[in-house]
């Protein structure tokens, strides 16, 4: 599906709809909204007085033109109040609107530049907004149904502005709407695929195939690699899988003249039982989406060399599936990490952390900073926060001020939680440097303190988004299923350095 920018007249533009907006509580149409209104003689108006638009965010009014305009449908969305309008409501109410469309047939939509008037949002950010709603709310994961949807598909989606001076601006923004678009899909069909197709060794070839596509270097380190680097957490993971476990690197150099680079750590559990602490068979399907952040690191990469900022950015993957065998891991098993430090297994199923000790022990070595690791980590933070809210951990406030301010232009909102010393000693074993549980009472607090201790002083955020990761319906940008959060955040961090 295509979204680009043209000049003209929104009523004389031959498609089978059109969208346009009104805010809460306005009276009487203004901009291309009363010029669509005077071609359909009042319609819309009327239906403001009788009552039935109210133009509050996220209602949508279908009218059709019979004959009276080129477009066969009219879309009326409602913006919500004007003082509360930003990019992140333009992206949520097209998204909703183009799935709404969509269930009508249409094949192409023209659209007006959403808020760039009396809403006061920039061309270029309105346009990328519009880019990034219709893209990701039209998202589907159809691949191994064997029927096509029988609404089709939306083929073409015009942003259509009267001023052509504003031309130059939201083609700027629709290149970008895409390229990030198109970096969050990757990581929602990566998450999306079946754990029989998403293998540590099919997570490893996506990642070659987006190095070789986009110009990164990759490296893909396999077991006997893994065993020379000394990564005993890793490898203590993988042993209960027939599936070799890979360790995954990227590299963008866009800061020549830096000697500082940025690392991206990403949790790549293809998928977790629970390992012999196995899961609750039910949802347990779900866990194919346990490399979410692995997938969110590879996706963001793509966006990161299409976009070309002048900065260096390493990603790191550790990849593997967590499963019961005779070989497996065990309760009480002793692991050494990379730096040295020991691992005290008192779960299995809290295993995510145990193979981000390695990498980011690898990432410390490199010599990459700030670091940011994103995994779904533990269901503790999915109960604190909800659906809605990423957990964010931290041993640099400045940094995840940033991080925090990159997730909110994306519309990916995180919530910093406190890393205070004092959770440390519920990770103290008695018989190794640490244990990899502390328990189930702030549970989302000592796993990030877990982590902590393996990226030491570098300046490090870790991104829990265990409750974000996945959808169970569909809204705003968000469609039901495995959501490809964190992408967009890492890139407009990256941009903002």
């Amino acid at each position: 599906m295509k979204v680009t920018a043209i000049t003209g007249d929104i009523t004389k533009i031959a498609s089978d709809a059109i969208i346009v907006n009104l805010f809460e509580g306005v009276k009487s149409p203004g901009g291309a909204t009363a010029a669509v209104d005077k071609a359909l003689g009042g319609a819309v108006t009327k239906l403001i007085k009788s009552g039935e638009i109210k133009g509050k965010q996220g209602e949508m009014t279908l009218i059709h033109t019979m004959g009276k305009i080129k477009p066969a449908k009219v879309l009326v969305i409602g913006l919500g109040k004007k003082e509360a309008l930003n990019h992140n409501v333009i992206r949520s109410v097209v998204a909703e609107s183009c799935r709404y469309l969509r269930k009508t047939q249409v094949k192409e939509i023209a659209t007006i530049v959403h808020g760039a008037g009396a809403g006061g949002i920039d061309a270029e950010k309105s346009a990328q907004a519009i880019t990034e709603g219709a893209m990701l709310g039209l998202y589907t994961f159809r691949r191994h149904k064997s029927k096509k949807d029988e609404n089709g598909d939306i083929e073409k989606v015009l942003i259509v502005t009267p001023d052509k001076q504003e031309l130059s601006k939201l083609k700027k923004g629709c290149e970008k709407g895409r390229v990030l678009a198109e970096a969050t899909i990757l990581a929602r069909d990566l998450d999306n695929e079946p754990g029989n197709y998403m293998t540590p060794t099919d997570l490893a070839n996506a990642a070659q195939k987006v190095a070789a596509d986009f110009g990164l270097e990759c490296k893909i380190f396999e077991k006997k690699d893994i065993e020379k680097m000394g990564m005993g957490g890793l490898l203590g993971v993988a042993r209960g899988s027939v599936q070799p476990p890979k360790l995954i690197v990227l590299k963008y150099q866009g800061g020549k003249r830096s000697k500082r680079t940025v690392g991206l750590v990403g949790k790549g559990l293809t998928f977790d039982s629970g390992g012999i602490s196995i899961k609750p068979s039910e949802s347990m399907g779900d866990m194919k989406g346990d490399m979410a952040g692995g997938a969110a690191v590879i996706s963001a990469m793509r966006a990161i060399a299409e976009l070309k900022p002048m900065v260096n950015v390493t990603a790191i993957v550790p990849a593997t599936e967590n499963m019961p065998s005779g070989s497996a891991c065990k309760p009480g098993d002793v692991l050494k990490a990379s730096n040295g430090k020991t691992i005290e297994v008192v779960n299995t199923d809290a295993e995510g952390r145990i193979i981000l000790a390695d990498a980011l022990s690898y990432a410390h070595k490199l010599g990459l900073s700030p670091v940011i690791d994103i995994a779904t980590l533990t269901g503790a933070c999915h109960v604190a926060l909800g659906d809605h809210y990423s957990g964010g951990f931290t041993n640099d406030q400045k940094l995840i001020d940033q991080v925090i301010k990159a997730g909110e232009e994306g519309g990916e909102r995180i919530w910093q939680m406190p890393l205070h010393d004092d959770y440390k000693e519920a990770n103290k074993s008695d018989i190794a440097d640490v244990k990899n549980s502390g328990g189930r009472y702030g549970g989302a607090i000592t796993a990030a303190q877990f982590l902590h201790e393996f990226i030491e002083d570098t300046p490090w955020v870790h991104i829990d988004i265990a409750g974000t990761s996945r959808s169970e319906k569909d809204k705003g940008a968000v469609v039901k299923g495995e959501t490809g959060v964190i992408v967009r955040t890492l890139v407009n961090f990256v941009l903002s350095l």
